[in-house]
C-alpha cells in the first residue's frame, strides 16, 4: 500500500507525481498562452505588456518557470542515473570512459543544475524587473 505520496524524499513515487503536477501546470500556462493568441490573432506589443503586467500572469509565469525546472531536474537526473552508469558506458564507448562514469554523471548533473538555475534567475528578472 502507498502511504508516502507527498513525502518529499528521493523517490520514484515523489518524482512520479512532481513530473505530474509540473506538466499539468505546464499544459495550463501553454493553454493560456495559446487562447490569448487566438483570441489577439493581431497582437501588439502593448497587449503583451499588458498581459504580463497583470499580477496574476506574473504568478501564473513564475510558476511555469519553477515547474519547468523541476521537471527537467528530474528528467535529466533520469537520463543520468539510468544511461551515465558503468555497465551501459562500458557497452557504448568502451572501459576507458565507463571507468569514468561517477565523474560524467556529477558533471552532467552539475551542468544540468547550472543551466536550470540560471534559467530561473533570468525568468524572474524578466518577470518582475
Amino acid at each position: 500500500m502507498v502511504t508516502q505520496v507527498t513525502n518529499f524524499g528521493r523517490n520514484g513515487l515523489s518524482d512520479w507525481l512532481i513530473q505530474r503536477v509540473t506538466a499539468v501546470v505546464l499544459m495550463a500556462y501553454v493553454l493560456v498562452i495559446t487562447a490569448f493568441l487566438l483570441a489577439n490573432p493581431n497582437i501588439q506589443y502593448e497587449q503583451w505588456l499588458q498581459l504580463f503586467d497583470a499580477t496574476w500572469m506574473r504568478v501564473f509565469s513564475i510558476a511555469a518557470i519553477l515547474s519547468l525546472a523541476a521537471h527537467a531536474w528530474i528528467g535529466m537526473w533520469c537520463v543520468a542515473t539510468d544511461y551515465l552508469i558503468e555497465h551501459v558506458l562500458r557497452i557504448k564507448a568502451g572501459d576507458a570512459v565507463a571507468s569514468k562514469a561517477n565523474l560524467l554523471r556529477w558533471v552532467f548533473q552539475a551542468v544540468c543544475a547550472a543551466v536550470i538555475f540560471y534559467y530561473v534567475v533570468w525568468g524572474i528578472e524578466v518577470l518582475w524587473v
